[in-house]
């Protein structure tokens, strides 16, 4: 078996005169979780149907657990799951009968429905047509179909969008719980919490060109700050913020005049986000 679950080489993508994703290079190593990370229309979505063959790049190359896609996309795709952000299931069916025509598809032969809805918080409602659950419910059935053949690489594309947050967590411990058993995880999504808490490195995207590249800790020690936040009590009554940057060789001078000149209230640290990162690389926000 590949070192690399996933290869990327000079991917690049066009619809028309717009080049949605350009160029861009990328490994993902067995049993890593990568986070594709960026804003709406920087390319996300396009890479995952390109990394899953459902589109063809118009250039660069893909392979997959040492696969070429373009060459065997069937012989790719029998090895993954995959879950899109917006709704592809059969709304006429029950919850359970989708994920037992799925487990057909894939020859899958020993399958427990119910058990799988369990796992994804729908049980009792897996003989409920899919057309009246809520948004939420629909996004939890599609993670259990992309788990339905038990896949060596699982792509998620925005997997907790519209879930509520305690459904929220249990699809982030599920998605722990794969990369345990032994999947790669390539996860896009806008959401710097969720990617900063489950990746061990995230790619930043933006029109079409990956920026950034590495752990969040590497990213955050070299574009990020360390602060030290501390509320003080004013004459009137009111709290007013001192900020003291952190890992300068003053740090310790300025926390002793701090004590000594103010009263403080509360006292706390704080790191740069993956998202003040992003801003800081791109300029721009994730909106």
């Amino acid at each position: 078996m590949p070192e690399n679950a996933i290869f990327a080489e000079n991917l690049t993508y066009c619809y028309g005169q717009l080049t949605a994703v350009d160029h861009i290079n990328f490994q993902v190593a067995k049993q890593e979780i990568l986070g594709f990370l960026g804003p709406n229309g920087a390319g996300k979505t396009t890479t995952v149907k390109m990394l899953t063959g459902q589109v063809k790049p118009k250039e660069g190359r893909i392979t997959i657990l040492g696969v070429d896609v373009a060459r065997r996309p069937k012989q790719v795709q029998a090895q993954i799951g995959v879950c899109f952000e917006d709704s592809n299931l059969y709304e006429q069916l029950s919850g359970e009968d989708n994920l037992k025509l799925f487990a057909r598809l894939f020859g899958v032969k020993e399958f427990d429905a119910p058990k799988l809805l369990k796992r994804v918080g729908l049980d009792g409602r897996g003989q409920d047509l899919v057309e009246s659950y809520s948004k939420g419910m629909k996004q939890r059935l599609m993670v259990a179909r992309a788990l339905v053949n038990r896949p060596n690489i699982l792509f998620l594309d925005e997997p907790t969008e519209g879930l509520d947050p305690t459904s929220a967590v249990a699809i982030r411990e599920i998605i722990l719980e794969e990369r345990a058993r032994g999947a790669t995880i390539f996860l896009t999504t806008h959401d710097m919490m969720e990617a900063d808490k489950l990746s061990n490195r995230v790619a930043f995207i933006d029109q079409g060109q990956i920026v950034a590249l590495d752990t969040p800790h590497n990213l955050k020690q070299q574009y990020g700050k360390r602060l030290l936040r501390a509320e003080v009590a004013v004459p009137d009554g009111t709290l007013k913020v001192h900020e003291i940057m952190l890992d300068r060789p003053e740090t310790g001078g300025e926390v002793e005049r701090l004590f000594q000149q103010e009263r403080v209230v509360t006292l706390h640290t704080e790191e740069a986000t993956l998202e003040d990162i992003f801003i800081r690389i791109t300029g721009r926000g994730l909106d």
